[in-house]
């Protein structure tokens, strides 16, 4: 089991209970059905990752346009270092590859689950 900080998980039930619609769309649209387990709003570290594979060694994240800004950008790399430091495969898609491109996401998801896992 990966470590985590508790104070997160107050803060991870708020974001699994408030779904962006987008998050909601991938969950509901696809990962949800997965033949492998993912949790939402995972708590890994001192982060919350928006999607987590366990199996997989895969991190989901969505990104709005909050994450366009050099100081948000930043805070994702450190993030993204993080879990890769941790051995996690770390998938980023934004809000607009979601409306725009679903089924190239869930496929670009599809193929990670299957170089990692035995579907």
């Amino acid at each position: 089991m990966r470590t985590y900080n508790p104070r997160n998980i107050p803060l991870a039930r708020h974001l699994r209970k408030n779904m962006t619609p987008w998050e909601r769309k991938l969950w509901y649209n696809y990962l949800r059905n997965c033949p492998v387990r993912f949790q939402r709003q995972k708590a890994i570290g001192g982060y919350i990752a928006d999607f987590y594979c366990a199996s997989a060694h895969l991190i989901v994240e969505l990104d709005g346009s909050q994450h366009y800004t050099p100081e948000q950008q930043q805070a994702d790399a450190r993030r993204t270092a993080y879990f890769t430091a941790n051995h996690l495969t770390v998938l980023r898609f934004t809000n607009l590859d979601i409306d725009k491109n679903f089924p190239g996401v869930c496929q670009t998801i599809g193929s990670a689950l299957q170089s990692e896992v035995s579907l």
